[in-house]
């Protein structure tokens, strides 16, 4: 299996990237990597390893750049190395922890969409109070959706769900605004329909955002515009929490020796908080895996989402993918 990456993309590239490779090339003896970048930056974090590929490249794909231009211009950038080597078939998955517009737009011209799929989707997993973890989509690949859109997002989660989290018949839930059968806009109202009527999908129909911590489904779809808006509040709610108990367990003396006794349980929440251990975001709809990791990932995070990549590869979700909105479009 080989996975191509981009080691300049992120906040902490390119020290935390190369950590991250090498502890997924200690853990996982069947993978080869290889890592695209200015080979100077990448150096002083480098280590001889018999599976690991450096690819020099001059050019960086920055946060700001625009990401159709991007994409096009930096032909000898590191995203666009990666994303050439999955196009011509001498990587087999590729991650990027860049720009997220570069990426995606990379993935449509580069790697090229699944016969068939109209629009790909973006797609993580969410933690739940039980540490379970749900998965949600779309949460930004695309600002509006029509109703055969979402539908096929349910499609590909449910796969996902299947193939890479290992649950046998995952629930599908749509996100709205109350879960009676009759809620909702245009958009989700034919989207529910679909979902229950031509689809032999485990839906368990409407979810409300204030439940989605609760593990009410396993798979969760909306359009791009209300699932970004919904990770976003989740990941600031999440960290603002965690801020508020830091200040509280700081505020005296007595309190810190709490913080003492309590440092188990802190932890443990903590990393059901964790993105870090939950992986990458996917694009699904494409030709092959294209993984998009934090930005802020540190290295046990670029670690997640190497292995999410991999499991990806090795159980085939692409090419099932593929066969099921083949299968569902021919009925």
């Amino acid at each position: 299996m080989k996975l191509a990456i981009d080691g300049m993309g992120g906040d902490n590239a390119p020290k935390a990237i190369v950590e991250g490779v090498l502890l997924a090339l200690e853990d996982f003896p069947t993978l080869d990597i290889q890592l695209y970048g200015k080979q100077q930056e990448l150096q002083p974090f480098l280590k001889e390893h018999p599976r690991l590929q450096v690819i020099h490249c001059e050019e960086v794909v920055e946060s700001e750049d625009d990401p159709a231009r991007a994409v096009r211009r930096k032909k000898d950038s590191s995203m666009a190395k990666m994303l050439e080597a999955v196009k011509e078939g001498t990587a087999d998955a590729c991650l990027s922890a860049g720009n997220t517009g570069a990426l995606m737009a990379g993935g449509l011209f580069k790697v090229g969409r699944i016969d068939g799929v109209l629009r790909p989707a973006l797609a993580t997993t969410l933690p739940t109070i039980d540490g379970q973890g749900f998965l949600m989509l779309d949460l930004g690949a695309n600002a509006e959706a029509k109703p055969e859109n979402i539908v096929q997002y349910a499609i590909m989660g449910n796969i996902y769900a299947q193939k890479v989290r290992g649950i046998k018949n995952p629930r599908v839930g749509l996100l709205n605004i109350g879960t009676e059968d009759i809620k909702g806009n245009e958009l989700t109202k034919a989207v529910f329909g679909l979902l229950k009527e031509q689809t032999d999908l485990n839906f368990v129909g409407n979810v409300e955002a204030r439940d989605l911590l609760e593990n009410v489904a396993d798979v969760v779809v909306t359009d791009g515009f209300t699932g970004n808006m919904v990770l976003k509040s989740i990941e600031g709610t999440a960290g603002a929490m965690m801020a508020m108990l830091k200040e509280a367990f700081m505020a005296s003396g007595k309190t810190k020796f709490s913080a003492i006794l309590m440092k188990s349980e802190l932890k443990n929440l903590k990393a059901k908080l964790d993105y870090s251990e939950h992986g990458g975001a996917a694009l699904f709809g494409l030709q092959a895996p294209v993984v998009k990791a934090h930005g802020s990932s540190n290295a046990r995070a670029i670690y997640s989402a190497i292995r999410q990549a991999s499991t990806m590869v090795e159980h085939n979700v692409t090419d099932v993918m593929k066969l099921t909105i083949a299968k569902s479009q021919a009925q």
